[in-house]
C-alpha cells in the first residue's frame, strides 16, 4: 500500500513539476463573451455581454486580473432595455498538470451600474456589488492562443436602487451545471 501511495505521489509532482503553462511574470489578455435569447411566442428577450481582462502572474499558478464587463439587453415582452458598465478585480489559481491543458479556480469582487428603460420611461439606475467564485479550464490551442471556458459559479450579489430609502436586494447562488458556461480566448504574452 505504501509503495502505491509513493507511486501516485510521484507521478503527481511529475505532472506538476515538468509541465507548467505559465511562468512568474507571465502577462496575458483573456476575456469572455455571452449570449442568451429566449423566444415565447411572438415576444423575445436577448441578452449580450462581453468581459475583457487583463492578468499577470504574481507567481507560477497565481494571477491577479483587472476587468470590465459591457452587457446589453432588450425584453420585448416588457418592452425593456438595459445596459450595463462594470469593473472587477480578482485573482486565478492555475493548476497546470500539462502545457497545453490548465484548470482555473477564479475569485473576485466586482462592481457594475445598471441603466435601463421600461415602456419608454427611464427607471432608476441599479449599483450592483458582487463577489464570484468560478471553475475553468484553459486549452492552449499554440504557444500563445488558449481557449477559455467559466463554468458555472458560487456568488453573492448586491443589488442597490438608486431611489431614497430604496431597501437593497441580496442574492446567494450556486450554479455549477453547464447551462451557464462562458467562452473566451486568452493571449499569453
Amino acid at each position: 500500500m505504501k509503495k502505491l501511495l509513493l507511486s501516485i505521489a510521484m507521478i503527481a509532482v511529475g505532472f506538476t513539476a515538468s509541465a507548467q503553462g505559465f511562468e512568474k511574470s507571465d502577462v496575458y489578455l483573456t476575456g469572455t463573451v455571452g449570449f442568451n435569447n429566449e423566444s415565447l411566442g411572438d415576444f423575445s428577450s436577448s441578452l449580450f455581454t462581453f468581459s475583457p481582462s487583463a492578468g499577470y502572474f504574481v507567481s507560477e499558478n497565481i494571477a491577479l486580473e483587472l476587468g470590465l464587463t459591457f452587457a446589453s439587453g432588450e425584453n420585448e415582452a416588457t418592452d425593456t432595455e438595459a445596459s450595463v458598465f462594470g469593473v472587477g478585480l480578482g485573482a486565478s489559481y492555475f493548476f497546470t498538470p500539462s502545457e497545453k491543458f490548465s484548470f482555473i479556480v477564479g475569485a473576485g469582487f466586482s462592481y457594475s451600474n445598471e441603466s435601463s428603460e421600461e415602456f419608454g420611461v427611464e427607471q432608476p439606475d441599479q449599483s450592483i456589488f458582487g463577489f464570484t467564485v468560478s471553475p475553468g479550464i484553459n486549452y492552449f490551442i499554440s504557444e500563445s492562443f488558449a481557449l477559455r471556458a467559466s463554468i458555472g459559479a458560487l456568488s453573492y450579489r448586491n443589488t442597490s436602487v438608486d431611489i431614497d430609502g430604496a431597501d437593497s436586494i441580496n442574492n446567494f447562488g450556486l450554479n455549477l451545471n453547464l447551462s451557464n458556461i462562458e467562452l473566451g480566448l486568452t493571449y499569453k504574452f
